[in-house]
């Protein structure tokens, strides 16, 4: 029988469980290479007036992804759309987020929350007074590269190149919902 050490119940607990990763968020961010989580400052991206600040990108290993998205009132959002390899949690962190999955819609307040299944089609809009702050898990992540590249098309001068966006969007898996007649 082989004797225990620290480094043998580490590769036992790695096999069974994963690698370790740090218990606590705190202002920073984990990516997960092929053998160790590595900690990054979380990475602000600004698309039109919405702001998404990513926590972990794990679009690299196909992983989950979780950021904060603050929607200001009144600002413009997405048009509805689906997801053809994600599913998305949205957790109200505060104010009020109409969110709407499928057939149904429900104005979002802190501690509340949606899941949307991969394929459905959902939206988001801030109706209200103030500003809306949610938490958003996506599993696999399509990671901030989406947000970095939707955020080159909305920021550019002039009105969005609706092309460009659509482009964006397929390359990542979105699909925008039917328009309605």
């Amino acid at each position: 029988m082989t004797p225990l050490t620290p480094r043998s119940m580490e590769v036992q607990r790695r096999a069974a469980v994963g690698p370790r990763l740090p218990r606590t968020l705190g202002e920073f961010s984990f990516t997960r290479s092929s053998e160790e989580a590595t900690m990054t400052q979380p990475e602000v991206v600004k698309v039109g007036q919405l702001e998404v600040r990513y926590l972990i990108d794990g679009a690299s290993h196909f992983g989950m992804g979780v950021f904060e998205l603050t929607v200001p009132a009144g600002s413009n959002v997405p048009p509805p759309h689906s997801h053809s390899y994600n599913e998305e949690c949205v957790y109200l962190l505060e104010g009020t987020l109409r969110y709407s999955v499928d057939s149904m819609t429900r104005d979002l307040r802190p501690g509340d929350w949606m899941n949307t299944p991969r394929g459905s089609v959902h939206g988001f809009s801030n109706p209200h007074k103030e500003n809306a702050r949610a938490l958003i898990v996506l599993a696999p992540d399509i990671g901030a590269q989406y947000f970095r590249d939707v955020a080159n098309v909305v920021n550019a001068d002039g009105p969005p190149d609706r092309t460009q966006l659509l482009a964006v969007m397929a390359r990542y898996g979105l699909v925008p919902a039917p328009q309605r007649a």
